[in-house]
């Protein structure tokens, strides 16, 4: 007993001994961050004196529930929907779960495959038959001696990573389609109540002119402007609501509705916004989940390009077996018919026509895009975020200019009816005046919709309060069970 006992201990202290030295290394490079394009400061917000000194007042800045901001509590239930009801976001939820699925799946190649046999065969040789029973466990263990198997551990961490973030990111684009389609849908109740107020007027205009023309003192042509000018509003009030309609059905389906289960109570635009936060360019890089996203790329190629040069390496593998074999069953599980053995083998492919060389060269191409790709996405969100700043500032001047506009237009409508009444103008004149006292207040409801949708814009640009430090760790990923990031929230029913 304790001569078979020997050898199997002797190769397990072995082999427990070597094991730091076998699988220490991991062939390929170590994964830095490359640099991102960036600029020091936002050029639509110049820095104040000793800008580079201070730091944003983080206070300031929108944190996970950004659309409070606003504080309309419709618009807070929305939001909240969409976070966990919304079914496009469900998919990339599943796509997340399944990559750190993907992490336990190959690490399980990191540790020996133990199996078990029970085997019987019925052999007739000259007249004689025989019976051969065997059982017993076997094991087989490719060694990770170059850090093959470590390399695509960390390959797929760092995708899943990547993946959580993609969640962020789509999350965030969700929740900017609904601020967006609320406020467009405020934009058009304002439009149906500015139009419903002109339509009143034109019609007691209308009402008016006719009554003028059964006395001989208006004239026909005059009536029929009139008319013409109650019917186009009146058709344009008829489009507001189609418009309006539609916001109404998307919103349902962005919150995971059918758009029968969802209906809105009109209300109007407000009339003034809140004050856009300010950061510096350096915080995009821990805000954005699509910037973070396409750096944990980056991470994930840099390690299929240690995957790809293990292929140049030996594959070592040990295999024991331990079991009893005999003849007949009731000799079977004794001494005298125990086996074992222990091996260990290396394999090497010695020529492949270059296909391992094309498959690292293959991989570095890979993460030079990943590279591109990161350095573009930090250009882009710096690009959005200007782009919206500079929005923002212009709009404000451009609303201060159209609000004296309005007034204008709208004195100008007071003033040729007077002149109408008094019989020193023509009506053609009330009506030109009108049609531009509309257009004006059309062109200021607009310009406020577009300072609404350019601060939510802003808002998910600057990351929307979300943070690197949301991400899953690598550790967390490792374990046996992750747990959800806490950006990905379950609806009331568990899904």
């Amino acid at each position: 007993m304790t001569a078979l006992r020997m050898p199997s201990l002797r190769a397990l202290l072995l082999g427990a001994a070597a094991l730091p030295f076998l699988s220490g290394c991991m062939v390929g490079p170590n994964y830095h961050r490359p640099s991102a394009i960036i600029s020091p400061h936002f050029k639509e917000v110049p820095p104040p004196a000793g800008w580079n000194k201070a730091q944003p007042d983080l206070a300031l800045m929108p944190k996970g529930d950004w659309w409070t901001i606003f504080n309309d509590p419709l618009l807070n239930d929305l939001e909240e929907r969409v976070a966990t009801s919304n079914q496009s976001l469900k998919e990339y939820e599943a796509q997340y779960r399944k990559a750190a699925a993907t992490i336990d799946s190959i690490k399980a190649s990191l540790y020996p495959t133990l199996s078990g046999d029970f085997s019987f065969n019925r052999n007739s040789a000259s007249k004689v038959t025989s019976n051969t029973w065997a059982t017993g466990p076997s094991a087989s263990w490719t060694v990770d001696v170059w850090g093959k198997i470590r390399r695509q551990i960390q390959e797929q961490v760092a995708a899943t990573q990547g993946d959580a973030a993609l969640v962020a990111s789509m999350r965030l684009s969700y929740q900017l389609t609904l601020a967006q389609d609320y406020f467009s849908l405020r934009y058009q109740d304002s439009l149906i109540d500015l139009y419903a107020r002109n339509v009143g007027l034109y019609r007691d205009n209308l009402k008016i002119l006719q009554n003028q023309l059964e006395a001989g003192v208006a004239d026909p042509t005059s009536v029929f402007q009139a008319k013409y000018l109650l019917q186009s509003t009146e058709a344009s009030l008829a489009n507001a609501h189609v418009a309006r309609a539609q916001y109404e059905h998307a919103i349902a389906v962005l919150t995971g509705r059918a758009p029968a289960d969802v209906t809105i109570a009109s209300a109007l635009l407000p009339k003034t916004i809140p004050a856009a936060p300010v950061a510096l360019p350096s915080m995009i890089l821990e805000r954005r989940p699509d910037v973070a996203q396409a750096e944990r790329n980056m991470e994930a190629y840099n390690a299929e390009i240690g995957y790809a040069i293990g292929a140049f390496f030996p594959e070592i593998t040990l295999s024991a077996s331990y079991g009893y074999s005999g003849n007949p069953l009731q000799q079977l599980i004794q001494t005298a018919t125990r086996t074992w053995s222990l091996g260990a083998a290396a394999s090497e492919t010695i020529f492949q026509g270059g296909a391992r060389t094309a498959a690292v060269r293959e991989a570095e191409a890979d993460y030079d895009n990943a590279v591109a790709t990161y350095r573009q996405t930090v250009l882009a969100a710096m690009q959005d975020t200007e782009d919206q700043m500079s929005n923002l500032h212009y709009l404000e001047q451009q609303l201060t200019l159209q609000n004296q506009a309005v007034e204008s237009a709208q004195a100008a409508v007071r003033v040729s009816m007077n002149e109408y009444l008094a019989g020193t103008q023509i009506y053609t004149t009330v009506i030109t005046a009108q049609q531009t006292a509309l257009q004006y207040e059309q062109t200021q409801l607009s310009i406020r919709q577009q300072q609404f949708n350019s601060e939510v814009a802003l808002l998910t640009d600057l990351g929307g309060g979300w943070s690197t430090k949301d991400l899953p760790t690598k550790a967390s990923l490792q374990t046996d069970n992750p747990l959800l990031p806490s950006f990905i929230q379950k609806d009331k029913n568990g899904r």
